[in-house]
This record gives C-alpha cells, structure tokens and sequence, in this order.
C-alpha cells in the first residue's frame, strides 16, 4: 500500500518511532516500530532515541509516553482516542476513595490519567499488577480505578487485602459466565485464555488468566493447537495472522464478536500519516503534575 511507504518515510525523515497496541486495527502493525501491550511498550518509550514518538493506542498511553520522555513530542493519531476506565476516576473521586483507607499504599493501573497518577505511590500494568502489589510489602494496598484486575492480583496473594475502587473496563466486562459455559460446549478442544479485567467469576472458569501479552506468549509456547479468546478482538486477530505466517497449525476464536473496544479502533494508517506529517495532536502533561506523575510510572519500571 502506498500509504504505508509514505508513513515508513515520513518516519525516516523526522527520526519517529511508532508504537501500537494490540488492540489497534491490525494494519497499523505494517508501519510500527513497537507493537504490544502497555508494559512493553512503556519499556520501548522509555528507551527510544526518537525525536518523535507516534502512539497508536489512547490517550492515557500517550501521556505515560510522554511522562517517560519529557523532551520528546508525543503524538496521538485521533484526539477521540480516550478509554472508558480510566474516565472513571478523578482527583477529586481518588482523594475521597484515599480519605477512607488512609496510610494505605496506593496503586494505580496504567489505564489513568496522568493527575490520577500523581497522587498514587506506583503505577502498574495487567502483565506486572501481581509483581507490584507484592513490591510493596504492605497487607493492604489500595488499588484503581479497574475492581476486577486488583482482585485477581488478591486471588493469587496471600494475607494481602486489595482494597479497590469500583471502576472496570466495560468491553471486558461484556464476557460473561455463560460466555464460558458456551465456548466449552462449542469447542471442546480448546484453551481458553482470558484477561484479568474480565470478571471474576469468568477468570475462574478459563484455563490461564493473564495481560494481552502474557496470552499471546502462552499461545507461541503451546502444544494446543484450538484457543479461545477472551479479550479484545485485536489479540485474535493478530495470533491468526502470526500463525497463517508462521504455520503453526493453530486455530483462535473470538469468545464473542462484539469483544471489540472502540476507543482503540479511532486511529487509522490515514490519522498516523496526517498527525506524523503535520506533526499533530500533541499530547502534553501540565508541569505542576509532571513529576509526581513520573515517578509512580518510573517506579514501576524498577521493579524487576
């Protein structure tokens, strides 16, 4: 596609890195740099030598591109690109949910704004919730804004109390119990592998729980050869093309079709081109916030 050599150039001349999540509209692949879930693709943005950082993903990885490199300019292809979860907390919303556990450590999901970040003590993401919940030593940790990850991360603690605010991600939550129930009638060879912001009832009925990487890596490692999948679209789409290429002989299904996150699907090869050439859409943190919100991502990328 022309469009796709213009971008590949486009990039050149102004020394950009593109990153893409794996929810992205799988095209967008043809043109990263980096594509993958928010934890590595935190770890790519924070060791590029690009002057300009394209991500292909919502706003709230943006601004966490951005935290990690101050002197970068970060774009974001569609202004639209928001995330339903991290829209339901505030500052104001945090610092009451604080005021009723407090002296409690507090940990927030990457999928928040960066003034949500500032006033938490580490930030984490769904591949490493469990390792940083367990970094803080501490029997009671205070966990936002997604209810169903910080109990999953309790679920596999012992003597932890995970004390979480109510917010979820609704395309996750749209996968029921009897979603399960079908998908075992329905393919009974098969895995089933599900995101830890699913429901709870539904991370006990599946085979392996885990982010949007740690799932696709499972798949790769796997002498299965049937899977269904219990998260964004995206994630299917991309194991069916890794394994038409790489012929691995392995079948995916979509728990259900309309497992599909919209915010993530806004940006197009069209929005990346217009953004990376006229060099738009920039995405900026206030400075009052900056570092209080950098330190709880910087944090996070210690913990080994």
């Amino acid at each position: 596609m022309q469009i796709i050599e213009e971008i590949k150039k486009l990039k050149k001349e102004k020394n950009a890195v593109i990153l893409a999540h794996c929810y992205q509209p799988v095209e967008i692949d043809e043109v990263a740099d980096f594509v993958g879930d928010s934890l590595y693709l935190s770890r790519m943005a924070a060791t590029t030598d690009a002057d300009i950082i394209v991500f292909a993903g919502v706003h709230f990885m943006a601004q966490s591109a951005k935290l990690i490199n101050p002197d970068k300019k970060v774009l974001l292809p569609n202004e639209k690109s928001g995330c339903f979860m991290a829209d339901m907390i505030n500052v104001e919303y945090l610092r009451e949910f604080k005021s009723k556990y407090p002296n409690i450590p507090t940990v927030c999901y990457i999928n928040s704004t960066a003034e949500v970040k500032a006033e938490c003590d580490i930030c984490c993401t769904s591949s490493n919730a469990l390792k940083i919940v367990k970094s803080l030593n501490s029997d009671k940790v205070l966990f936002l804004p997604d209810t169903y990850l910080g109990k999953w991360v309790e679920s596999k603690l012992e003597n932890v109390e995970v004390i979480t605010y109510n917010g979820f991600c609704p395309t996750h939550l749209k996968i029921r119990p009897t979603d399960i129930e079908q998908a075992r009638k329905k393919y009974p060879n098969a895995v089933i592998l599900a995101h830890p912001e699913c429901h709870y009832e539904v991370c006990k009925m599946v085979d392996f729980v885990g982010s949007t990487k740690e799932i696709m890596d499972y798949v790769v490692k796997s002498n299965e050869k049937e899977f269904v999948i219990a998260t964004e679209k995206g994630v299917v789409e991309r194991l069916q093309r890794d394994s038409k290429i790489n012929n691995w002989g392995k079948s995916f299904y979509l728990i259900k079709e309309d497992i599909i996150c919209q915010n993530m699907k806004w940006n197009t090869l069209e929005d990346i081109k217009y953004s990376l050439e006229n060099e738009c859409y920039e995405v900026n943190v206030d400075a009052e916030i900056f570092d209080k919100a950098r330190q709880t991502i910087e944090r996070m990328l210690e913990v080994k």
